[in-house]
């Protein structure tokens, strides 16, 4: 599949992976639409584009009016759909027994509803492109993390969703792309809320030794070239999944040994 010329919609394309997307699907030669609640954050990632190759559209993907806006909006101005990435997420950081649930409905709303939300507006316009679904889940969506229980949720749903939407359309041309990138050098941490809904702050990790946005966007848009059916990236990541599948009991123990050595780990 090539690119040049192709509509792409990216949501959370206002930070981390969604505006490292944003600009690598620029430089492809697509056109590009960028959706995020940040407007002044987007309208810095498209400052000096040409306005025919880029629509800026404020989305709130939690929000089901704005995410067919957005889908709207983009049919508007360039007559179709031919990509949709469904980027925009946060993330958590609590034991399940301490926070509150109102924590766990926020991320299904933002990172799985939001998905649902955008692909089913989307989707009428992807089966006459014969275009590309993805979504962009985690490891989480593989394993089970402690201290993430929503956020693991919202991606192991996610990633139920797109498998059953592939199915579903698997004589219609739809492509569909599940990618799960490991631990990124993002905001997502800084972003994660805490037991109580509050925003974490500083990340507990070191994000300078996380495989960068910019890689993770360049792995996503060659496995939509290539209309690859699953992505994982980094060693880690794919070591977790390798090990899970054979031996889940033992990594039990190691996911639990790694996430509880994070500074003010929620275990200690």
């Amino acid at each position: 599949m090539r690119l040049k010329d192709k509509v792409v919609v990216i949501t959370g394309a206002s930070s981390g992976i969604g505006r490292a997307l944003a600009v690598k699907a620029f430089d492809q030669g697509c056109r590009v639409v960028l959706a995020a609640r940040n407007q002044e954050a987007m309208e810095e990632v498209v400052k000096g584009w040409p306005p025919g190759r880029c629509l800026v559209v404020r989305t709130d993907v939690s929000n089901p009016e704005d995410c067919e806006h957005l889908i709207d909006k983009t049919v508007e101005s360039f007559g179709g759909v031919d990509v949709l990435i469904n980027n925009a997420g946060i993330s958590m950081r609590a034991l399940f027994a301490d926070v509150r649930l109102e924590v766990i409905e926020d991320l299904m709303r933002i990172n799985f509803w939001g998905s649902v939300y955008c692909s089913k507006y989307a989707l009428p316009w992807l089966l006459k492109s014969g275009g590309s679904l993805v979504g962009v889940s985690s490891i989480a969506g593989y394993k089970g993390l402690p201290a993430r229980t929503g956020y693991s949720a919202s991606k192991f749903a996610l990633q139920g969703f797109l498998e059953s939407v592939r199915v579903e359309n698997l004589r219609k041309g739809l492509h569909v792309l599940i990618a799960c990138p490991g631990f990124t050098a993002s905001n997502i941490r800084k972003t994660a809320l805490s037991k109580d809904g509050s925003t974490q702050g500083e990340s507990p990790r070191k994000e300078e030794k996380m495989m960068s946005a910019e890689r993770v966007a360049h792995h996503i848009i060659k496995a939509i070239t290539k209309r690859k059916r699953t992505l994982v990236l980094t060693r880690q990541g794919k070591l977790t999944v390798f090990l899970n599948k054979l031996f889940p009991g033992l990594t039990d123990k190691l996911v639990y040994s790694h996430m509880a050595k994070e500074p003010d780990s929620p275990f200690t």
